[in-house]
């Protein structure tokens, strides 16, 4: 077990040093929410009224955005496997006398990290949405980014353990970011969308951290019955089950690499 927490930590450490040493990549990761929350956020408010009191679009719409910037930071991140692979840094992990499934576990957890770091800084925008935030608020937004970044960067770190080419996993990660993107609610409520979409949406696990974020940022809120879909206590058990799935998934991929 400490063999196993030691190798967690050394690439958990790795992958968040590399991350904070590489200013231009975050904020070029940056520009696409920012874009989506003042470009397309402004423009579909004008065109997305409901006949609700105190209903502000953009307001709606700056979850969604910390959550689209997650979800694809989180995804991601995964691709340093593939890099690591064929530069070889992988294989002297692979062949130390460390559990592979703690490489699993460090890359998620360094993903997971990353993608929430990264979402704390859109926090500075809230103000532009007409959203405020209290101090406790800003803790509990953080806990969910973490924990909605891990159930993601899980999926990536799955994708790669069964990749040997970028090409290959750009490929299969960009099949999955863009529904899970479009079915996670960011642009529209549950409750709006057609009958057909809305099971689809109960099954994208990025629906379950976006309607989280709402259920704290719209706390307290007359709104809240409207924007938010379940409890908090639904939405973290849904996030909490896909993750230890995902990353049990990824422990055993890992350990069938060769």
């Amino acid at each position: 077990m400490q063999g196993f927490l030691a190798a967690v930590y050394i690439i958990w450490l790795r992958d968040v040093k590399r991350f904070l040493r590489e200013g231009t990549r975050i904020l070029a990761m940056l520009g696409q929410p920012v874009l989506y929350l003042l470009i397309m956020g402004q423009g579909l408010r004008a065109t997305f009224r409901v006949n609700i009191a105190g209903f502000d679009y953009l307001e709606f719409v700056y979850p969604g955005v910390i959550g689209m910037s997650v979800l694809f930071t989180a995804i991601f991140s995964a691709v340093s496997i593939i890099w690591d692979r064929q530069f070889g840094f992988l294989k002297e992990v692979l062949v130390a006398p460390v559990p592979r499934a703690a490489i699993a576990m460090g890359k998620a957890l360094g993903g997971s990290t990353t993608a929430s770091m990264q979402g704390l800084i859109l926090l500075i925008l809230a103000p532009l949405a007409g959203v405020s935030l209290g101090p406790e608020q800003v803790l509990a937004i953080a806990g969910l980014m973490f924990v909605m970044a891990f159930a993601v960067a899980s999926i990536g770190t799955l994708v790669a353990a069964r990749m040997e080419t970028m090409e290959g996993f750009h490929l299969v990660t960009n099949f999955l970011t863009l529904p899970m993107f479009l079915l996670s609610g960011a642009f529209f409520p549950l409750k709006t969308a057609p009958a057909w979409m809305q099971p689809l949406m109960r099954l994208d696990p990025v629906y379950y951290g976006v309607d989280a974020l709402r259920n704290v940022i719209f706390a307290g809120s007359p709104l809240k019955s409207f924007v938010v879909g379940q409890t908090l206590t639904g939405d973290l058990l849904v996030l909490f089950c896909f993750s230890l799935v995902m990353t049990g998934l990824g422990m055993l991929a890992f350990s069938r690499t060769e």
